[in-house]
């Protein structure tokens, strides 16, 4: 174990991760972590140095053999985060680099904040690899599916062993500012090296991070130093179009502020952001809009499987003022030819997905129109992924799926090969919520085994489209449009 230590040590000076003054002081850190209590100061590094994330494993797997942690999942975060914490400098020294670079370029700080991210293990690098990434053709244009392995689905034991865990509430959510450096449990991650950039936001107190398993390059969220649930409002706005200022090279998005039409996490003010160019983004302009008291900004209608009011101008407050009068008038709107309620048994339905993002000197603001509405027919959602397609995705459609990437849980990855074997009479099993796709996909048979999962995949692609296609409040039918027209009409000239 001394050689790895060595090796880490000398790996992190050489990666200017470790000060070469703070060698000794790391070496004792590491041998205090895997109580060993001796070490061979003559000992000297390999050649060539292994990468850090190697000597990582094997520290951890060292302190597993000798039962200094058990062999779960929880153990092992929490030791590898103390241990990836030695070259993981401050909160505040990471604050001071951070606004020191953007000095520079607002980029240059994002990148560095981004590649200490990888480097120290918090964004989990080697998982996200594990993510199975396709494309897939649709009439609207090239939507993107993930099947998310990175982010393992807990165990039974997991879940009962957070249970009874001793949480006392603290820290309150995943979200929260007080999860940086907190050690871990098992109900809390451990985040030993996690560190949040302050951002001030018009006087209130905001974090900027990335996210641990992203689902994209560079997923940050920017979260309210408050734990304060999730509202969308004129200050939604204020602040989307903030922070596209301060990182221009980065979208930035909001999800909804309600039930299933809302992200998985409603309790914590959050955004989310990052450089990828989704292909919402590409999508054919449908027909422009003239909004009357806003001469200033271009209103698009996307052709996009949910409803999209696309605004973009120079001027910032315009594009603010624009979208609130939107954003206010959807809220009380309601339209019961297509199912639209604003409200009912004192339940509010209708809300907005907002993304903005830079073209040039201009601020892009998407306003996705959203409505949370549930029937006997659709106890999940009126406009939420209906039962037939719900074999692939049930969750709820936010802001990432909005954008035309698809999230799909890991334990696809098992069922569709299930659902290959069977295709091709290995097997008479498959899950019985995919029976009748299955059963529909063999009709198109014979298959091949060379190219029987690029069709799967491609059957896979549909069924999000439909998912997709479900959460839109007004469908690309003539009827759709019509009624789309009918709420537009209160903003045109």
């Amino acid at each position: 174990m001394d050689q790895v230590i060595r090796d880490f040590v000398s790996k992190g000076i050489a990666a200017h991760r470790i000060h070469s003054l703070d060698e000794r002081y790391a070496i004792n850190h590491l041998l205090g972590l895997l109580e060993i209590d001796v070490y061979d100061v003559q000992k000297i590094h390999s050649i060539p140095l292994p990468n850090l994330l190697d000597s990582l494993d094997r520290m951890v797997g060292y302190a597993v053999e000798k039962h200094l942690i058990t062999d779960v999942p929880e153990e092992i975060e929490i030791m590898e985060a103390q241990i990836m914490e030695l070259i993981t400098p401050l909160p505040s020294e990471v604050n001071k680099r951070f606004w020191m670079h953007y000095e520079e370029a607002p980029m240059r700080a994002t990148d560095e904040f981004y590649r200490l991210s990888q480097d120290n293990d918090y964004i989990k690098t080697r998982k996200i690899a594990r993510n199975k990434h396709f494309s897939f053709d649709s009439k609207y244009g090239k939507l993107e599916i993930t099947i998310n392995l990175s982010k393992p689905e807990k165990t039974r034991q997991q879940m009962e062993a957070a249970r009874q865990s001793e949480s006392g509430n603290y820290p309150i959510c995943a979200l929260c500012m007080e999860n940086e450096g907190y050690r871990g449990r098992a109900d809390a991650a451990a985040r030993s090296n996690h560190r949040i950039v302050r951002l001030p936001l018009f006087g209130e107190n905001w974090g900027f991070q990335y996210s641990p398993y992203s689902y994209y390059n560079e997923h940050c969220i920017i979260l309210s130093e408050e734990h304060v649930p999730m509202h969308v409002n004129e200050g939604t706005i204020a602040n989307l179009l903030e922070i596209v200022t301060i990182f221009p090279h980065y979208f930035i998005g909001s999800n909804a502020g309600l039930p299933i039409v809302g992200g998985s996490i409603l309790s914590h003010e959050h955004y989310q952001g990052g450089r990828h160019s989704f292909p919402m983004e590409a999508a054919k302009v449908l027909r422009t809009l003239t909004l009357g008291g806003f001469p200033e900004v271009e209103a698009e209608i996307l052709y996009w499987p949910l409803s999209v009011i696309r605004l973009r101008s120079n001027n910032r407050n315009e594009v603010a003022a624009a979208a609130c009068a939107i954003m206010e008038e959807w809220q009380q709107y309601s339209d019961p030819q297509v199912e639209i309620l604003a409200e009912s048994s004192g339940g509010l339905h209708n809300a907005v997905t907002l993304i903005a993002r830079r073209v040039k000197e201009a601020y892009e603001l998407d306003v996705v129109l959203r409505n949370n509405r549930t029937t006997e027919s659709f106890p999940d959602g009126i406009f939420h992924p209906h039962p037939d397609v719900q074999h692939i995705k049930k969750e709820n459609i936010g802001l990432i799926e909005v954008l035309g990437l698809a999230i799909l849980p890991p334990r696809l990855e098992t069922e569709l090969s299930e659902v290959a074997d069977y295709l091709l009479g290995k097997t008479a099993v498959v899950a019985s919520y995919h029976r009748e796709w299955a059963e529909v996909l063999k009709q198109q048979g014979p298959f091949e085994a060379e190219s029987i999962m690029e069709m799967i995949h491609e059957a896979v692609g549909e069924k999000f489209l439909r998912v997709i296609e479900d959460a839109g409040v007004y469908k690309q039918t003539p009827e759709g449009q019509a009624a789309f027209d009918r709420f537009l009409s209160t903003f045109e000239k």
